[in-house]
């Protein structure tokens, strides 16, 4: 029976990008995935003739360009299409237009108020300069503040740098940043509903908590600092769908010589004498390999896969600890022609980016109520956007796919689990939602899928549905995350490594922790990480 060099459990991008690093680095690597096809979240399918879904994570901008640079994805057929504008439609009949010109930004703000227009400068200097602190730290390990290593000193010396050299004010502007909820921190710049609404969006998206609980305002930077083709907070659309990412690291591990196995499901990782050693999939094969890299969630891997004998009592306590509510839904839509939208013009740029309907912070937070009662929200929060503007090869010609992200959606219904009629009535609220803003919208629906947590779980095995395997507050950031001690993508047994978004710097299409994860790996095999070119160090 053959032992490879390194088993890699999930297809998803991080296992993927983790993989194609190992196998680079002339590691023999295999790849296991319980589905029958590779990407996790990031997948594109096909459910109806014609029509390609990104049925799960749906636009393009936090994966990392060193990644693409190393992995050589273009090569492999990836492109991504940076798309500008986008809007939040108002109940009155009016929008309000996003454009990524910052200039074209601020003249639209000043349509609905001159002091937020003003604002607009301060607010955009302010959160760059905490992307400026927060992303070079994206793509190192995180530091163990208890360790006296000499690469965790050297970390934490970097990090202390980092922080004084911001200057009083600015420690004191970060520390609040990280700590405050969206809602207070854009009161301090703007004054219209409308225009703090379409910022804080981003403080909630895959998060269970609402616009006015703290932590929120650190939520909207992980959306902020992405990056399409150099240019730092663009958004695009992989062209193909998601999948087109996870499909290019496919063929790029295949062709460094990578084995991946489709409808593998693994049952349980194989431990003894306190290491990995392989693991055993559905059905009873076991395939031993010299270590284990999970790309699964921390509680999966550790409460699943793994039998509590063997691991200390105090790190399950803090895995069962670590908190990942479900708070996402997802409905794909594909539509026999282009909605219209009466209070945008024809043709707008608008309708190549993303949309949203809710258009007021108290609005956002009267949905959040809903789910902490254990409800879908009745008036939910929904992004959504028409990859087919932009990219056509998604539906037949004429044709379009509507992708809408739905906040917020639990992982229980009131306490018991969702019903195929829950599922139902929960895309209906969606479908109304559009229909009072498009006229006509039901009459161009041809097909639709609706996820809720429930389907997150079961196909992408996101427990409870949480898109970034585990929430991105304050407290489950840096070296807590997943738990003290084990932030550096190791684990209590010896072998077993954790690459996915549980790990620093967490959720996303990203490919950092995957990336990180092998740094880590090669490091303890004392093999060279030339093949990995540098972190940027500035935004």
């Amino acid at each position: 029976m053959k032992s490879w060099d390194a088993i890699v459990v999930g297809a998803g991008h991080n296992g993927l990008v983790n993989a194609c690093y190992l196998q680079r680095a002339g590691l023999d690597v295999l790849v296991v995935e319980k589905n029958e096809w590779v990407g996790g979240a990031a997948v594109s399918r096909s459910l109806t003739p014609g029509f390609l879904y990104s049925n799960c994570s749906y636009v393009c901008s936090l994966f990392r360009p060193e990644i693409m640079r190393d992995l050589e994805l273009p090569k492999f057929g990836l492109q991504v299409i940076s798309y500008e504008g986008g809007a939040v439609f108002t109940r009155d009949g009016d929008y309000l237009a996003n454009y990524r010109d910052h200039h074209a930004h601020r003249r639209e703000f000043a349509r609905f108020s001159r002091k937020d227009a003003e604002a607009y400068d301060r607010y955009a200097r302010d959160v760059t300069r905490q992307c400026r602190f927060i992303q070079p730290l994206l793509m190192r390990t995180a530091p163990d503040p208890t360790s006296l290593k000499p690469r965790d000193i050297g970390e934490l010396l970097y990090l202390g740098r980092k922080f004084a050299g911001l200057g009083a004010r600015e420690m004191a502007d970060t520390l609040r940043f990280w700590t405050m909820s969206i809602s207070d921190f854009l009161d301090e710049y703007f004054e219209t509903d409308v225009i703090k609404a379409n910022f804080a969006l981003s403080g909630i998206i895959g998060t269970a908590l609402g616009p006015m609980s703290p932590g929120t305002a650190y939520v909207l930077l992980h959306h902020y600092m992405g990056e399409v083709d150099g240019s730092v907070g663009a958004w695009g659309y992989a062209r193909g769908g998601m999948g087109a990412i996870t499909k290019a690291l496919a063929d790029s591990f295949r062709a460094s010589g990578g084995t991946i196995r489709t409808e593998a499901e693994v049952e349980r990782i194989l431990v003894g004498n306190g290491r990995a050693g392989g693991v055993v999939l559905a059905g009873g094969e076991e395939v031993r390999a010299k270590l284990v890299v999970s790309n699964a969630d921390v509680k999966r891997t550790f409460l699943k896969f793994v039998e509590e004998k063997e691991l200390p009592d105090i790190f399950l306590r803090r895995v069962k600890n670590f908190r990942m509510r479900g708070s996402s839904g997802k409905v794909n839509i594909a539509l026999d022609s282009m909605p219209e939208f009466p209070a945008l013009p024809p043709d707008s740029p608008c309708l190549r980016a993303d949309m949203h309907f809710t258009d007021s912070v108290e609005r956002m937070e009267r949905a959040y109520d809903d789910w902490k009662a254990g409800r879908w929200s009745a008036d939910p929060f929904l992004d959504m956007v028409i990859p087919t503007t932009l990219d056509p090869t998604m539906a037949p010609p004429g044709k379009h796919f509507m992708s809408c992200f739905v906040q917020y959606c639990p992982p229980k219904v009131e306490g018991r689990d969702w019903t195929d009629a829950d599922r139902d009535a929960f895309g209906e609220t969606v479908i109304s939602q559009i229909a009072d803003y498009s006229p006509g919208f039901r009459d161009r629906i041809v097909h639709m899928e609706i996820r809720t947590p429930r389907e997150l779980e079961a196909e992408v095995g996101l427990t409870e549905g949480n898109i970034f395997q585990g929430e991105l507050t304050f407290d489950q950031l840096l070296f807590n995350r997943p738990v003290p001690g084990y932030a550096q993508y190791r684990s209590p047994i010896g072998g077993l490594y954790i690459c996915g978004s549980s790990t620093h710097p967490g959720g996303g299409v990203m490919g950092a922790p995957g990336r990180n994860a092998a740094t880590e790996i090669l490091r303890d095999l004392k093999r060279g990480v030339k093949h990995m070119s540098p972190a940027h160090d500035v935004i």
